[in-house]
Protein backbone atom coordinates (compact mmCIF):
# COMPACT_ATOMS: atom_id res chain seq x y z
CA UNK A 1 0.00 0.00 0.00
CA UNK A 2 2.44 4.07 1.73
CA UNK A 3 0.18 1.31 1.45
CA UNK A 4 0.59 2.84 2.31
CA UNK A 5 0.71 2.10 0.50
CA UNK A 6 0.78 0.66 1.19
CA UNK A 7 3.98 1.21 -0.57
CA UNK A 8 3.87 -0.44 -4.05
CA UNK A 9 3.56 0.09 -7.81
CA UNK A 10 0.32 0.10 -9.74
CA UNK A 11 1.93 -0.22 -13.15
CA UNK A 12 0.74 -1.98 -16.25
CA UNK A 13 2.91 -2.34 -19.32
CA UNK A 14 2.09 -1.72 -22.95
CA UNK A 15 3.95 -1.47 -26.21
CA UNK A 16 3.01 0.98 -28.93
CA UNK A 17 4.60 0.64 -32.37
CA UNK A 18 8.40 0.94 -32.19
CA UNK A 19 8.30 2.93 -28.95
CA UNK A 20 8.31 0.89 -25.74
CA UNK A 21 6.93 2.40 -22.56
CA UNK A 22 5.75 1.22 -19.17
CA UNK A 23 2.66 3.08 -18.05
CA UNK A 24 0.80 3.24 -14.77
CA UNK A 25 -2.55 1.50 -14.89
CA UNK A 26 -3.65 3.18 -11.67
CA UNK A 27 -2.43 6.46 -13.12
CA UNK A 28 -4.58 5.87 -16.20
CA UNK A 29 -7.53 4.94 -13.99
CA UNK A 30 -7.28 8.09 -11.90
CA UNK A 31 -6.75 10.28 -14.94
CA UNK A 32 -9.67 8.77 -16.82
CA UNK A 33 -11.86 8.91 -13.74
CA UNK A 34 -11.09 12.59 -13.36
CA UNK A 35 -12.03 13.15 -16.99
CA UNK A 36 -15.30 11.32 -16.39
CA UNK A 37 -15.93 13.47 -13.36
CA UNK A 38 -14.91 16.54 -15.32
CA UNK A 39 -17.44 15.75 -18.02
CA UNK A 40 -20.17 15.79 -15.43
CA UNK A 41 -18.77 18.99 -13.99
CA UNK A 42 -19.32 20.80 -17.28
CA UNK A 43 -23.01 20.62 -16.50
CA UNK A 44 -22.71 20.94 -12.74
CA UNK A 45 -19.92 23.42 -12.03
CA UNK A 46 -22.04 25.18 -9.45
CA UNK A 47 -22.59 21.99 -7.46
CA UNK A 48 -18.85 21.25 -7.56
CA UNK A 49 -18.10 24.73 -6.22
CA UNK A 50 -20.43 24.48 -3.22
CA UNK A 51 -19.82 20.79 -2.60
CA UNK A 52 -17.25 21.36 0.19
CA UNK A 53 -19.93 23.29 2.08
CA UNK A 54 -22.52 20.53 1.60
CA UNK A 55 -20.32 17.48 2.16
CA UNK A 56 -17.72 18.34 4.76
CA UNK A 57 -15.06 15.65 4.69
CA UNK A 58 -14.86 14.13 8.17
CA UNK A 59 -11.47 13.59 9.78
CA UNK A 60 -11.93 9.84 10.05
CA UNK A 61 -8.87 8.31 11.73
CA UNK A 62 -8.81 4.52 11.83
CA UNK A 63 -6.63 2.91 14.47
CA UNK A 64 -3.69 1.15 12.84
CA UNK A 65 -4.52 -2.54 13.16
CA UNK A 66 -1.66 -3.86 11.02
CA UNK A 67 0.95 -6.48 11.82
CA UNK A 68 3.54 -3.69 11.75
CA UNK A 69 1.63 -1.82 14.48
CA UNK A 70 2.81 -4.40 17.01
CA UNK A 71 6.14 -2.54 16.86
CA UNK A 72 4.69 0.96 17.22
CA UNK A 73 7.02 3.07 19.38
CA UNK A 74 5.94 4.07 22.91
CA UNK A 75 3.54 6.99 22.65
CA UNK A 76 4.45 10.47 23.87
CA UNK A 77 2.14 12.57 26.00
CA UNK A 78 -0.35 14.90 24.29
CA UNK A 79 -0.03 18.67 24.23
CA UNK A 80 -1.55 20.10 27.41
CA UNK A 81 -0.58 23.78 27.17
CA UNK A 82 -0.60 26.49 24.53
CA UNK A 83 2.59 26.56 22.50
CA UNK A 84 4.69 28.99 20.46
CA UNK A 85 7.26 27.49 18.09
CA UNK A 86 9.17 28.37 14.96
CA UNK A 87 7.91 25.32 13.04
CA UNK A 88 4.84 23.18 13.67
CA UNK A 89 4.74 19.82 11.88
CA UNK A 90 1.29 18.35 11.39
CA UNK A 91 1.54 14.56 11.23
CA UNK A 92 3.82 11.99 12.88
CA UNK A 93 4.44 9.74 9.92
CA UNK A 94 7.56 9.44 7.80
CA UNK A 95 7.15 12.83 6.10
CA UNK A 96 6.57 14.69 9.36
CA UNK A 97 9.25 12.95 11.41
CA UNK A 98 11.88 13.20 8.69
CA UNK A 99 11.02 16.87 8.09
CA UNK A 100 11.35 17.57 11.83
CA UNK A 101 14.71 15.78 11.89
CA UNK A 102 16.11 17.58 8.87
CA UNK A 103 14.78 21.00 9.93
CA UNK A 104 16.63 20.68 13.22
CA UNK A 105 19.76 19.61 11.33
CA UNK A 106 19.53 22.46 8.82
CA UNK A 107 18.24 25.11 11.26
CA UNK A 108 19.28 24.00 14.78
CA UNK A 109 18.29 27.38 16.22
CA UNK A 110 14.61 26.79 15.40
CA UNK A 111 12.10 25.18 17.74
CA UNK A 112 10.13 22.36 16.10
CA UNK A 113 6.99 20.64 17.42
CA UNK A 114 5.36 17.60 15.80
CA UNK A 115 1.62 17.23 16.39
CA UNK A 116 0.27 13.71 15.79
CA UNK A 117 -3.45 13.04 16.10
CA UNK A 118 -3.02 9.46 17.35
CA UNK A 119 0.36 7.71 17.55
CA UNK A 120 3.40 8.11 15.31
CA UNK A 121 3.04 5.81 12.31
CA UNK A 122 -0.70 5.34 12.75
CA UNK A 123 -1.36 6.27 9.11
CA UNK A 124 0.06 4.94 5.86
CA UNK A 125 3.65 5.20 7.11
CA UNK A 126 3.07 2.37 9.56
CA UNK A 127 0.67 0.07 7.72
CA UNK A 128 1.92 -0.13 4.14
CA UNK A 129 3.24 -2.92 1.90
CA UNK A 130 6.86 -2.42 3.03
CA UNK A 131 8.45 -2.08 -0.43
CA UNK A 132 11.26 0.47 -0.70
CA UNK A 133 11.21 1.80 -4.26
CA UNK A 134 13.34 4.26 -6.18
CA UNK A 135 12.07 7.00 -8.51
CA UNK A 136 8.72 8.75 -8.31
CA UNK A 137 5.65 6.75 -9.30
CA UNK A 138 5.06 8.67 -12.53
CA UNK A 139 8.60 7.93 -13.79
CA UNK A 140 9.05 4.40 -12.50
CA UNK A 141 9.77 2.33 -15.62
CA UNK A 142 8.50 5.24 -17.67
CA UNK A 143 10.85 7.70 -19.38
CA UNK A 144 9.81 11.32 -19.40
CA UNK A 145 10.75 13.86 -22.05
CA UNK A 146 14.00 14.37 -20.09
CA UNK A 147 15.90 11.10 -19.54
CA UNK A 148 18.68 13.08 -17.85
CA UNK A 149 16.20 14.21 -15.18
CA UNK A 150 14.91 10.65 -14.85
CA UNK A 151 18.47 9.57 -14.08
CA UNK A 152 18.87 12.40 -11.55
CA UNK A 153 15.71 11.33 -9.75
CA UNK A 154 16.86 7.71 -9.77
CA UNK A 155 20.21 8.71 -8.25
CA UNK A 156 18.51 10.92 -5.64
CA UNK A 157 16.10 8.22 -4.50
CA UNK A 158 18.63 5.39 -4.68
CA UNK A 159 20.98 7.51 -2.57
CA UNK A 160 18.23 7.96 0.00
CA UNK A 161 17.95 4.18 0.38
CA UNK A 162 21.58 4.35 1.42
CA UNK A 163 20.70 6.99 4.01
CA UNK A 164 17.92 4.79 5.37
CA UNK A 165 20.46 1.99 5.75
CA UNK A 166 22.48 4.15 8.17
CA UNK A 167 19.46 5.24 10.21
CA UNK A 168 19.06 2.00 12.13
CA UNK A 169 22.64 2.03 13.37
CA UNK A 170 22.42 5.69 14.35
CA UNK A 171 19.24 5.19 16.37
CA UNK A 172 19.66 1.66 17.67
CA UNK A 173 16.51 0.46 15.89
CA UNK A 174 16.73 -2.55 13.56
CA UNK A 175 14.39 -1.49 10.77
CA UNK A 176 14.77 -4.88 9.05
CA UNK A 177 15.83 -2.98 5.95
CA UNK A 178 16.92 -5.38 3.22
CA UNK A 179 18.38 -3.69 0.16
CA UNK A 180 18.63 -6.72 -2.09
CA UNK A 181 16.39 -5.16 -4.74
CA UNK A 182 12.74 -5.02 -5.74
CA UNK A 183 11.02 -6.81 -8.61
CA UNK A 184 8.09 -5.97 -10.85
CA UNK A 185 6.65 -8.93 -12.76
CA UNK A 186 4.53 -9.18 -15.89
CA UNK A 187 1.62 -11.34 -16.90
CA UNK A 188 1.91 -11.07 -20.70
CA UNK A 189 4.56 -11.06 -23.38
CA UNK A 190 3.89 -7.45 -24.36
CA UNK A 191 4.68 -6.24 -20.87
CA UNK A 192 7.87 -8.27 -20.67
CA UNK A 193 9.03 -7.00 -24.07
CA UNK A 194 8.38 -3.38 -23.10
CA UNK A 195 10.30 -3.86 -19.85
CA UNK A 196 13.24 -5.33 -21.76
CA UNK A 197 13.31 -2.28 -24.03
CA UNK A 198 13.08 0.05 -21.05
CA UNK A 199 16.01 -1.65 -19.32
CA UNK A 200 18.14 -1.41 -22.46
CA UNK A 201 17.59 2.36 -22.60
CA UNK A 202 17.98 2.82 -18.84
CA UNK A 203 21.31 0.97 -18.86
CA UNK A 204 22.55 3.29 -21.62
CA UNK A 205 22.27 6.28 -19.26
CA UNK A 206 23.74 4.52 -16.26
CA UNK A 207 20.73 3.14 -14.40
CA UNK A 208 21.77 -0.31 -13.04
CA UNK A 209 18.39 -1.99 -13.55
CA UNK A 210 17.94 -5.48 -15.00
CA UNK A 211 15.51 -7.45 -17.14
CA UNK A 212 14.77 -10.96 -15.89
CA UNK A 213 13.29 -13.61 -18.15
CA UNK A 214 10.51 -15.92 -16.98
CA UNK A 215 12.89 -18.60 -15.76
CA UNK A 216 14.95 -16.21 -13.66
CA UNK A 217 11.77 -14.77 -12.14
CA UNK A 218 10.53 -18.25 -11.24
CA UNK A 219 13.90 -19.23 -9.78
CA UNK A 220 13.86 -16.10 -7.60
CA UNK A 221 10.29 -16.03 -6.27
CA UNK A 222 8.92 -19.50 -6.96
CA UNK A 223 5.70 -18.43 -8.69
CA UNK A 224 5.74 -19.81 -12.24
CA UNK A 225 3.02 -17.57 -13.66
CA UNK A 226 4.96 -14.57 -14.99
CA UNK A 227 6.47 -13.81 -18.40
CA UNK A 228 9.37 -11.70 -17.17
CA UNK A 229 10.43 -9.10 -14.64
CA UNK A 230 12.02 -5.72 -14.05
CA UNK A 231 14.60 -5.83 -11.26
CA UNK A 232 15.90 -2.74 -9.51
CA UNK A 233 18.93 -3.59 -7.34
CA UNK A 234 18.61 -0.28 -5.48
CA UNK A 235 15.17 -1.14 -4.07
CA UNK A 236 14.29 -3.34 -1.14
CA UNK A 237 11.93 -3.83 1.77
CA UNK A 238 11.65 -2.67 5.37
CA UNK A 239 9.63 -3.07 8.55
CA UNK A 240 7.72 0.22 8.12
CA UNK A 241 6.78 0.81 11.77
CA UNK A 242 10.35 0.25 12.89
CA UNK A 243 11.43 2.79 10.30
CA UNK A 244 8.92 5.20 11.86
CA UNK A 245 10.43 4.42 15.27
CA UNK A 246 13.93 5.16 13.98
CA UNK A 247 12.85 8.52 12.55
CA UNK A 248 11.02 9.37 15.79
CA UNK A 249 14.20 8.79 17.78
CA UNK A 250 16.25 10.73 15.21
CA UNK A 251 13.87 13.71 15.30
CA UNK A 252 13.78 13.83 19.11
CA UNK A 253 17.55 13.41 19.38
CA UNK A 254 17.95 16.32 16.97
CA UNK A 255 15.84 18.47 19.30
CA UNK A 256 12.29 18.27 17.95
CA UNK A 257 9.42 17.84 20.43
CA UNK A 258 6.72 15.32 19.55
CA UNK A 259 3.19 15.41 20.93
CA UNK A 260 0.94 12.43 20.26
CA UNK A 261 -2.78 12.08 20.85
CA UNK A 262 -3.00 15.71 19.73
CA UNK A 263 -5.53 16.21 16.96
CA UNK A 264 -5.59 19.54 15.13
CA UNK A 265 -9.10 20.62 14.17
CA UNK A 266 -8.47 23.99 12.51
CA UNK A 267 -5.73 25.98 10.84
CA UNK A 268 -5.71 29.79 10.58
CA UNK A 269 -3.31 31.19 8.01
CA UNK A 270 -1.29 34.34 8.59
CA UNK A 271 2.26 35.51 9.08
CA UNK A 272 1.89 33.53 12.25
CA UNK A 273 -0.09 30.33 11.74
CA UNK A 274 -2.57 29.35 14.45
CA UNK A 275 -3.46 25.70 15.02
CA UNK A 276 -6.29 24.75 17.36
CA UNK A 277 -6.45 21.26 18.79
CA UNK A 278 -9.47 19.14 19.68
CA UNK A 279 -8.52 19.56 23.34
CA UNK A 280 -8.75 23.35 23.09
CA UNK A 281 -5.02 24.11 22.96
CA UNK A 282 -3.50 26.68 20.62
CA UNK A 283 -0.21 26.34 18.76
CA UNK A 284 1.31 29.39 17.08
CA UNK A 285 4.07 28.92 14.55
CA UNK A 286 5.98 30.93 11.95
CA UNK A 287 5.98 27.93 9.59
CA UNK A 288 3.72 24.91 9.19
CA UNK A 289 4.67 21.57 7.64
CA UNK A 290 1.67 19.65 6.31
CA UNK A 291 2.65 16.00 6.66
CA UNK A 292 -0.80 14.48 6.87
CA UNK A 293 -0.73 12.37 3.68
CA UNK A 294 -4.20 11.24 2.58
CA UNK A 295 -5.83 13.19 5.42
CA UNK A 296 -4.57 16.58 4.17
CA UNK A 297 -7.82 17.44 2.30
CA UNK A 298 -9.79 16.89 5.52
CA UNK A 299 -8.05 19.93 6.97
CA UNK A 300 -9.30 22.19 4.17
CA UNK A 301 -5.92 22.52 2.44
CA UNK A 302 -4.90 21.03 -0.92
CA UNK A 303 -8.37 19.48 -1.03
CA UNK A 304 -8.34 19.00 -4.81
CA UNK A 305 -4.81 17.62 -5.13
CA UNK A 306 -4.97 13.97 -4.04
CA UNK A 307 -7.42 11.08 -3.87
CA UNK A 308 -7.48 8.97 -0.67
CA UNK A 309 -7.49 5.39 -1.95
CA UNK A 310 -8.20 2.56 0.52
CA UNK A 311 -5.76 -0.33 0.29
CA UNK A 312 -5.93 -3.83 1.78
CA UNK A 313 -3.07 -5.97 3.13
CA UNK A 314 -2.86 -9.31 4.96
CA UNK A 315 -0.17 -11.37 6.68
CA UNK A 316 0.29 -15.13 7.10
CA UNK A 317 1.65 -16.91 10.11
CA UNK A 318 5.36 -17.84 9.91
CA UNK A 319 6.00 -20.52 7.29
CA UNK A 320 7.78 -23.72 8.24
CA UNK A 321 11.08 -24.66 6.63
CA UNK A 322 9.21 -27.20 4.51
CA UNK A 323 6.58 -24.69 3.37
CA UNK A 324 9.19 -22.11 2.46
CA UNK A 325 11.25 -24.66 0.52
CA UNK A 326 8.13 -25.89 -1.25
CA UNK A 327 7.03 -22.49 -2.58
CA UNK A 328 10.58 -21.77 -3.78
CA UNK A 329 10.84 -18.06 -2.85
CA UNK A 330 14.61 -18.40 -2.68
CA UNK A 331 15.63 -14.77 -3.10
CA UNK A 332 13.29 -13.20 -0.56
CA UNK A 333 13.03 -10.24 -2.95
CA UNK A 334 9.68 -8.39 -2.71
CA UNK A 335 7.64 -8.17 -5.88
CA UNK A 336 4.52 -6.68 -7.40
CA UNK A 337 2.74 -7.47 -10.63
CA UNK A 338 1.76 -5.09 -13.41
CA UNK A 339 -1.97 -5.68 -13.70
CA UNK A 340 -4.70 -3.09 -13.31
CA UNK A 341 -5.59 -4.55 -9.91
CA UNK A 342 -2.01 -4.90 -8.75
CA UNK A 343 -0.88 -7.33 -6.06
CA UNK A 344 2.35 -6.90 -4.11
CA UNK A 345 4.10 -9.38 -1.83
CA UNK A 346 6.97 -9.49 0.61
CA UNK A 347 8.61 -12.02 2.93
CA UNK A 348 9.51 -10.95 6.46
CA UNK A 349 12.62 -12.07 8.28
CA UNK A 350 10.55 -14.45 10.39
CA UNK A 351 9.19 -15.99 7.15
CA UNK A 352 5.71 -14.51 7.05
CA UNK A 353 4.24 -13.58 3.66
CA UNK A 354 2.40 -10.29 3.42
CA UNK A 355 0.24 -9.65 0.40
CA UNK A 356 -1.64 -6.51 -0.51
CA UNK A 357 -3.46 -4.84 -3.33
CA UNK A 358 -6.13 -6.28 -5.55
CA UNK A 359 -9.24 -4.18 -5.98
CA UNK A 360 -8.81 -0.84 -4.20
CA UNK A 361 -11.67 1.34 -2.98
CA UNK A 362 -12.56 4.97 -2.65
CA UNK A 363 -14.86 5.85 0.26
CA UNK A 364 -17.26 8.75 -0.24
CA UNK A 365 -15.85 11.86 1.48
CA UNK A 366 -12.97 9.75 2.80
CA UNK A 367 -15.35 7.98 5.16
CA UNK A 368 -14.69 4.71 6.98
CA UNK A 369 -15.25 1.33 5.37
CA UNK A 370 -17.49 -1.48 6.57
CA UNK A 371 -16.03 -4.70 7.97
CA UNK A 372 -18.14 -6.77 5.56
CA UNK A 373 -16.59 -4.98 2.58
CA UNK A 374 -13.11 -5.66 3.96
CA UNK A 375 -13.76 -9.41 4.03
CA UNK A 376 -14.43 -9.39 0.29
CA UNK A 377 -11.02 -7.83 -0.32
CA UNK A 378 -9.24 -10.20 2.06
CA UNK A 379 -10.81 -13.18 0.26
CA UNK A 380 -9.38 -11.80 -2.98
CA UNK A 381 -5.92 -11.71 -1.38
CA UNK A 382 -6.33 -15.34 -0.29
CA UNK A 383 -7.22 -16.41 -3.83
CA UNK A 384 -4.21 -14.63 -5.27
CA UNK A 385 -1.84 -16.17 -2.73
CA UNK A 386 -3.17 -19.63 -3.63
CA UNK A 387 -2.80 -18.90 -7.35
CA UNK A 388 0.85 -17.94 -6.93
CA UNK A 389 1.70 -20.66 -4.41
CA UNK A 390 -0.80 -23.55 -4.78
CA UNK A 391 0.50 -25.42 -1.72
CA UNK A 392 -0.64 -22.48 0.43
CA UNK A 393 -4.26 -22.81 -0.73
CA UNK A 394 -6.61 -22.68 2.22
CA UNK A 395 -4.11 -20.95 4.48
CA UNK A 396 -5.83 -18.43 6.75
CA UNK A 397 -4.21 -15.07 7.36
CA UNK A 398 -3.11 -14.30 10.89
CA UNK A 399 -4.05 -10.64 10.48
CA UNK A 400 -5.36 -8.26 7.84
CA UNK A 401 -5.79 -4.50 7.72
CA UNK A 402 -6.69 -1.58 5.47
CA UNK A 403 -6.37 2.18 5.31
CA UNK A 404 -6.11 5.13 2.97
CA UNK A 405 -3.06 6.34 1.05
CA UNK A 406 -2.70 9.45 -1.09
CA UNK A 407 -2.71 9.24 -4.88
CA UNK A 408 -2.45 12.08 -7.36
CA UNK A 409 -4.28 11.72 -10.66
CA UNK A 410 -1.14 11.09 -12.72
CA UNK A 411 0.89 9.53 -9.87
CA UNK A 412 3.23 12.53 -9.78
CA UNK A 413 4.21 13.89 -6.35
CA UNK A 414 4.65 17.47 -5.20
CA UNK A 415 6.78 19.09 -2.52
CA UNK A 416 6.90 22.81 -1.91
CA UNK A 417 5.33 25.77 -0.20
CA UNK A 418 1.83 27.20 -0.27
CA UNK A 419 -0.41 29.57 1.67
CA UNK A 420 -1.04 33.30 1.44
CA UNK A 421 2.26 34.04 3.14
CA UNK A 422 4.29 31.20 1.66
CA UNK A 423 4.92 29.70 5.10
CA UNK A 424 3.10 26.39 4.69
CA UNK A 425 5.26 23.53 3.45
CA UNK A 426 4.04 20.16 2.22
CA UNK A 427 4.88 16.86 0.59
CA UNK A 428 2.21 14.61 -0.90
CA UNK A 429 1.08 12.56 -3.89
CA UNK A 430 3.50 9.71 -3.19
CA UNK A 431 1.25 7.27 -5.04
CA UNK A 432 2.85 4.09 -3.74
CA UNK A 433 6.46 5.26 -3.42
CA UNK A 434 6.17 6.86 -0.02
CA UNK A 435 8.36 4.59 2.12
CA UNK A 436 11.44 6.04 0.39
CA UNK A 437 10.19 9.31 -1.07
CA UNK A 438 8.80 10.69 2.22
CA UNK A 439 12.25 11.24 3.70
CA UNK A 440 13.56 12.66 0.42
CA UNK A 441 10.78 15.21 0.68
CA UNK A 442 11.48 15.71 4.39
CA UNK A 443 14.98 16.81 3.47
CA UNK A 444 13.67 19.11 0.74
CA UNK A 445 11.09 20.66 3.08
CA UNK A 446 13.86 21.48 5.57
CA UNK A 447 15.82 23.31 2.87
CA UNK A 448 12.76 25.17 1.60
CA UNK A 449 11.78 26.24 5.11
CA UNK A 450 15.30 27.61 5.57
CA UNK A 451 15.07 29.52 2.28
CA UNK A 452 17.47 27.21 0.46
CA UNK A 453 15.39 26.54 -2.66
CA UNK A 454 18.18 26.64 -5.23
CA UNK A 455 19.20 22.98 -5.09
CA UNK A 456 15.65 21.78 -5.77
CA UNK A 457 14.09 24.25 -8.22
CA UNK A 458 14.98 22.24 -11.29
CA UNK A 459 13.21 19.08 -10.13
CA UNK A 460 9.76 18.51 -11.67
CA UNK A 461 8.15 17.80 -8.28
CA UNK A 462 9.23 21.17 -6.83
CA UNK A 463 6.02 23.18 -6.25
CA UNK A 464 4.35 20.96 -8.86
CA UNK A 465 0.71 21.76 -9.54
CA UNK A 466 -1.11 18.46 -9.27
CA UNK A 467 -4.05 17.72 -11.57
CA UNK A 468 -7.39 18.91 -10.25
CA UNK A 469 -9.48 16.36 -8.34
CA UNK A 470 -13.21 17.19 -8.44
CA UNK A 471 -15.28 17.51 -5.29
CA UNK A 472 -18.02 15.16 -4.16
CA UNK A 473 -20.18 13.59 -5.43
CA UNK A 474 -18.31 13.67 -8.75
CA UNK A 475 -15.12 12.24 -7.25
CA UNK A 476 -16.96 9.20 -5.89
CA UNK A 477 -18.98 8.67 -9.10
CA UNK A 478 -15.86 8.81 -11.25
CA UNK A 479 -14.00 6.42 -8.95
CA UNK A 480 -16.83 3.88 -8.99
CA UNK A 481 -16.99 3.93 -12.79
CA UNK A 482 -13.22 3.72 -13.11
CA UNK A 483 -12.77 0.81 -10.72
CA UNK A 484 -15.61 -1.12 -12.35
CA UNK A 485 -14.16 -0.58 -15.82
CA UNK A 486 -10.66 -1.68 -14.92
CA UNK A 487 -11.97 -4.77 -13.19
CA UNK A 488 -13.86 -5.74 -16.33
CA UNK A 489 -10.89 -5.11 -18.60
CA UNK A 490 -8.27 -6.88 -16.42
CA UNK A 491 -6.02 -9.16 -18.46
Amino acid sequence: MAHAHPDRNWFAVRQAGQKSAVSSSRRRFLKNSALAGGGVLLGAAGVNAVSPLIWREPLHLDLNGSYWARSQPPQNAPLTTDLNVDVAVLGGGLTGLSAAYFIRRVSPQKSVAVLEAMGCGNGASGRNGAMVLTMTADRYMNFSASPAMDKQIYDLTAGNVGFLSTLGGATGIDCELDTHGALQVFTNTEGAAAARDYVRRANSIGMPVEYWDAKKVTDAIGAAVYTGGFFDPSGGQVHPMRLVHAFKIAAQTAGATIYEGTRVDSIEEGRQIVLRTAAGRTVRARSLVLASNAFTPNLGLLRNSVVPIREFVAMTRPLSDAQLADIGWRSGVPFNDARNETFYLGLTRDRRIHIGGGGPRYDFDNGGGKAGDARVHVAQLQRELARLFPTLAGMEFEIDWNGVVDWSLDASPSVGRTGKNGNIFYGLGYSGHGVNLTSVFGRIIADLEAGNDAAWKHYPFYNASLDYVPNEPFRWLAAEVGFAWYKLTES
